[in-house]
């Protein structure tokens, strides 16, 4: 059993720790679900059956008919499908974001029952108002508009509370049918997809938006280090004390989504200072704080008195400074026409298989690269496009990228697609890429000095043992038969001069660190003469020396700098 499923047992509510009420109001559900279970695997095989799997495989309309046909748990299991194009083919993925978000009502005293039974306390002793009505109804859960004692307006997001123990049993199934249902069809090929890592996979993002804690523990940090002005942007606060597995609670946030421009308009406030706001702030959040909103669709942005708030952290991406490094080098390599930059761009990011040919890499990414040839500002880039390409790129030549680098780009293309229609004025590619010009300026220091040279010299195990960036290109274009022979090469002195005292300081300062080392294993030795303090007189002049060395190593390292 893998550690998702653990945990999604965890959430499960069994009827025997539910509260009587909550026991009495899903007595015929429970039952309903026990009958359900024992033919669970034969009604899922027969919706297969009906959709004609078996003589064609899944197109990707059938896929997404068919996972409406077996369920909320697998509507769900779709929704989080159509933004893994690392998982499946984009054709899928567009298709599986049709899938219908309106389901049943939950009975409001069901709704009731679970916020009595999580918190131990009556409705009324929490609320001087409650809604019954929800504001929006969901496969995992419905929110409800709710006004605490003290006044303050807002929303109580409850949970189904069946609905952890039908994922997990319709996971297990899953696993058992994996062998069944293992491809999937696209413009008359296959392509194999290992279904137990993408359940695996699945579970663990399923687990992820069943434990609202989770989603709590996101808005509290999103609120903490992604909001850099509240007067210009901001999101929901956190109910502490009304937020456990099953219920989450923030303040309401009273307005307009952005889909309602002309409402806004309306009330008299501008479209472009909200627009410039949730831009600025979107890039702040992937390349300064590396945690962004990872599903900045319309409906997650509203406007209250002229201001953008960013709401429903179920998702959210997270990147490390070397992922936005390589994000940078992938987008100049675009701009550079460099194959062999997004070649490593994509090695670096990704998992290269046992199938990957690096010279078909290499001639790939050469070939996408062409589209561009004539591109010399991002302007000109079709950020969705691109996205897919690379994508693709890595797809048809069995390189795995991640799943955070995926989700950065569908949260970009999202947001591309929201700014466009808000605020067309605006670009979102302009303003990242500016961005990553600055940070790459502001990072230009000695460690990146360091960095680069390492890159330098990885890069050539591409090529052939990379010397200096200047001979590796030279060689490359030698190699493409369009290099003129002029073999005066100009400029190289300094930079080898540099790279020579760097490395000189570098290893005195490590001479200075095992000598230091060296001494103090001295002291602790019968070695004469001593002196005060009883030690060696050897090691203290050791230490003495190995501290004199290490400073000045430094001061060098830094004065090159």
């Amino acid at each position: 059993m893998s550690k998702s499923s653990e945990k999604l047992k965890k959430l499960q509510l069994n009827a025997k720790d539910m509260s009587e009420d909550l026991k009495r109001l899903l007595s015929k559900d429970i039952e309903a679900q026990e009958k359900k279970e024992k033919k669970r695997s034969s009604e899922i095989l027969s919706i297969f059956a009906a959709h004609n799997y078996y003589a064609d495989g899944f197109t990707p309309e059938e896929l997404r008919t068919t996972l409406e046909d077996l369920g909320p748990t697998y509507v769900k299991i779709g929704q989080i499908m159509s933004s893994r194009v690392d998982l499946l083919p984009v054709a899928y993925c567009q298709e599986l974001e049709k899938l219908r978000t309106n389901v049943k009502k939950l009975d409001p005293e069901v709704a009731r029952a679970v916020i009595e039974h999580e918190t131990g306390k009556k409705i009324d002793e929490l609320f001087s108002e409650f809604r019954d009505e929800p504001l929006g109804s969901a496969s995992i859960g419905q929110a409800h508009y709710a006004v605490l004692k003290d006044g303050t307006e807002v929303v109580v997001k409850v949970q189904r509370p069946l609905i952890a123990d039908m994922m997990v049993k319709d996971f297990e199934l899953l696993r058992k049918l994996a062998g069944v249902a293992n491809v999937i069809s696209e413009d008359g090929g296959s392509q194999s997809i290992d279904l137990v890592t993408t359940i695996d996979e699945f579970e663990k993002v399923t687990y992820e938006e069943l434990d609202f804690r989770v989603e709590a523990e996101n808005t509290r940090f999103f609120k903490e280090n992604c909001i850099e002005d509240e007067e210009k942007i901001s999101c929901p606060t956190v109910i502490d004390e009304l937020c456990t597995e099953r219920i989450f609670t923030m303040t309401f946030v009273k307005g307009h989504s952005v889909s309602h421009k002309d409402r806004i308009e309306a009330e008299g406030y501008e479209i472009l200072p909200i627009g410039e706001a949730l831009i600025d702030n979107y890039v702040h959040q992937v390349l300064d704080v590396g945690v962004f909103h990872a599903d900045p669709h319309q409906g997650n942005i509203i406007v209250s008195e002229g201001k953008p708030y960013w709401i429903d952290f179920g998702m959210v991406g997270r990147l490390s400074s070397g992922d936005i490094d390589v994000i940078q080098d992938l987008v100049l390599s675009v701009l550079q026409a460099d194959g062999d930059k997004l070649v490593n761009c994509l090695v670096n990011l990704g998992a290269s298989g046992a199938d990957t040919d690096t010279d078909k890499l290499s001639q790939d990414a050469t070939d996408m690269l062409a589209k561009y040839a004539n591109v010399t500002s991002v302007d000109a880039i079709d950020m969705t496009t691109l996205f897919d390409e690379v994508t693709e790129l890595a797809n048809s030549n069995s390189i795995e990228l991640p799943g955070r680098f995926t989700m950065l780009i569908r949260s970009i293309i999202t947001i591309e697609g929201v700014i466009e229609e808000f605020c067309p004025e605006l670009n979102l590619v302009t303003i990242i890429s500016e961005k990553l010009m600055a940070r790459a300026k502001k990072s230009f220091n000695l460690k990146a000095t360091a960095t680069n040279l390492g890159k330098n010299i990885l890069e050539i195990g591409g090529k052939t043992v990379k010397l200096p960036a200047l001979i590796a290109d030279s060689l490359s274009t030698l190699n493409r038969g369009k290099l003129k022979v002029n073999m005066e090469i100009k400029g190289i002195d300094d930079p080898l001069k540099q790279i020579g005292d760097f490395l000189r300081y570098v290893i005195l300062a490590l001479f200075s660190c095992v000598l230091f080392l060296g001494s103090c294993i001295l002291c602790m030795t019968k070695l004469t003469p001593r002196v005060a303090g009883d030690v060696p007189l050897v090691a203290l002049a050791g230490i003495l020396f190995s501290i004199a060395l290490a400073i000045y190593s430094i001061k060098q390292l830094f004065k090159k700098k």
